[in-house]
């Protein structure tokens, strides 16, 4: 099997935290996207996933599966032990609930931030943007307060729990993860102020699954390096 992705974004360190986290990353072949360079909006890329995002899986028998959430639901199952999408009803609505707010009210509006309020990716994906999204940077600003509204609600949730869905890891603490990951990048830290917040970070920031094979924590993607 295949994971096709660029590694230190935020989708596809998602799904190599789920790898990590149920000891499947030697099943699985990384194959490098060239994100930076739009490999992903090219013909070949398309016809594995049309969205044209990372990641996406590619099973043996030919079958390509996108979505992070989907990804992550098939690789969760795969030993017939779901330990991050939940085993009852009640843990798979409230993991569900959680991480589609993770999404929506923290990593959705960052990405939004990201495109509309600083440089992007460069000019290799300008092609593939629509040209009112360039620039408006009082758009930007209104996704980044999103953001930080959804910061001081994920804090004031952690503050009263461990994890996002009660007292176990789930793939809702990967998506916040991920997304504070990406605001990081972005230039939207998390306030000081979000002390439950920044402890629930840290805590996962040293578990097992979200440290790479050297041992080394996955970190935000540097815009300066990047040369922006």
């Amino acid at each position: 099997m295949k994971i096709h992705d660029r590694p230190g974004f935020p989708n596809p360190a998602r799904i190599r935290i789920v790898l990590a986290e149920k000891g499947l990353d030697a099943q699985f072949e990384f194959v490098p996207v060239d994100l930076i360079g739009a490999e992903h909006k090219q013909p070949d890329f398309l016809a594995k996933n049309p969205s044209g995002v990372l990641p996406v899986l590619e099973l043996d028998d030919g079958t390509f599966i996108s979505e992070s959430t989907a990804i992550t639901e098939y690789l969760d199952n795969l030993d017939g032990k779901p330990t991050l999408t939940g085993r009852t009803p009640r843990e798979k609505a409230l993991i569900h609930m959680m991480q589609r707010r993770a999404e929506a009210d923290v990593l959705d509006p960052v990405g939004l931030y990201f495109h509309h309020a600083t440089p992007g990716l460069g000019d290799a994906l300008q092609a593939f943007k629509s040209p009112e999204w360039q620039g408006r940077a009082e758009m930007g600003q209104r996704e980044a307060e999103k953001a930080r509204a959804g910061m001081k609600y994920f804090n004031d949730v952690l503050a009263d729990q461990d994890f996002l869905a009660g007292d176990a890891f789930s793939m809702a603490d990967i998506t916040l993860f991920a997304g504070l990951m990406f605001a990081d990048a972005a230039g939207l830290g998390v306030p000081a102020e979000h002390g439950a917040l920044l402890q629930w970070r840290e805590r996962v920031a040293q578990l097992p699954s979200v440290k790479n094979r050297s041992g080394q924590t996955f970190l935000p993607f540097d815009l300066k390096r990047m040369g922006f």
